[in-house]
């Protein structure tokens, strides 16, 4: 297993920032090669076959050329969706994201659980599914949007943020029936914990919002580990005397897209130094 096989972290835009911080606490070693695939961009208005499609074959072209030792689809609808296509054509560890409905149930006082997501993850039967084996005492309401997958990538490029556009978007959760007794609120899609401190501020009570980014870091830390163990090697990235513990993270997107100054120095912030073209 050489140093140089990075870890994988792919979404359809930059969402999976919000689990990148949390795979590189898990995983300070590793090197990341982020996948943003803009030229598919957005997936929540896509269709389940267009997405099964893609997702897989882009994959795939990505893994023959990087050699990765480990995939992780920081993107709720890619994984609700293909995540069985991937795991099947990829021989590699890969590790989906899918909303955090088991802990929200844990967590719910009111039993009834708000879940905001795209429009293609809301409605996959794979939320039907978590929602009854680990939400059955709860009631479970739904809603989609589009719009705050377009809030976040605005706001990683520095464009200030409209408040009264987060608000209309969580009335539309919080306005449906039952929906006055939501207090917890699962952020399923990646991009949405990018902009959970807007939501928090227009809630019009204290309501707790959740994702799935720690539990990922640690099935992502637990693979790298297993991995390592089959290898016979205390770590799938051993750092050599010359090095420092600064693995070269770079940003990769499948399209050409303007690159603003300001976004640069936030996906710094994020540990990533590099942008690259597909």
């Amino acid at each position: 297993m050489a140093t140089s096989h990075p870890v994988l972290v792919f979404d359809s835009g930059i969402g999976g920032l919000s689990v990148l911080s949390a795979l590189r606490k898990s995983l300070p070693e590793a090197p990341i090669l982020y996948v943003a695939d803009n030229g598919g961009f957005p997936y929540g208005t896509k269709s389940e076959a267009e997405i099964a499609t893609r997702v897989p074959a882009l994959l795939g072209r990505l893994v023959e050329r990087y050699d990765p030792a480990l995939l992780v689809i920081a993107c709720n609808t890619a994984s609700t969706i293909a995540l069985p296509f991937v795991r099947s054509a990829l021989q590699l560890p890969v590790v989906g994201t899918v909303p955090a409905i088991k802990p929200a149930a844990k967590l719910s006082k009111s039993h009834v659980i708000g879940v905001l997501g795209t429009e293609a993850t809301i409605r996959q039967p794979y939320v039907d599914h978590l929602s009854e084996e680990f939400a059955s005492d709860c009631k479970v309401i739904r809603q989609g949007s589009a719009n705050l997958v377009t809030l976040a990538e605005a706001k990683l490029r520095g464009e200030k943020s409209n408040l009264a556009l987060y608000q209309q978007e969580l009335n539309r959760l919080l306005e449906q029936p039952e929906g006055g007794q939501i207090d917890v609120v699962v952020l399923a899609c990646t991009h949405f914990p990018l902009v959970k401190e807007e939501l928090e501020a227009v809630a019009p009570r204290p309501l707790l919002f959740i994702d799935g980014s720690e539990g990922i870091a640690r099935r992502a830390r637990y693979l790298a580990d297993d991995l390592a163990s089959k290898c016979e090697l205390k770590s799938l990235w051993p750092l050599n005397e010359n090095e420092k513990n600064q693995p070269n993270n770079k940003l990769l997107y499948t399209a050409p897209t303007e690159i603003l100054g300001c976004f640069k120095e936030n996906i710094k912030k994020q540990g990533l130094n590099e942008i690259v073209f597909l």
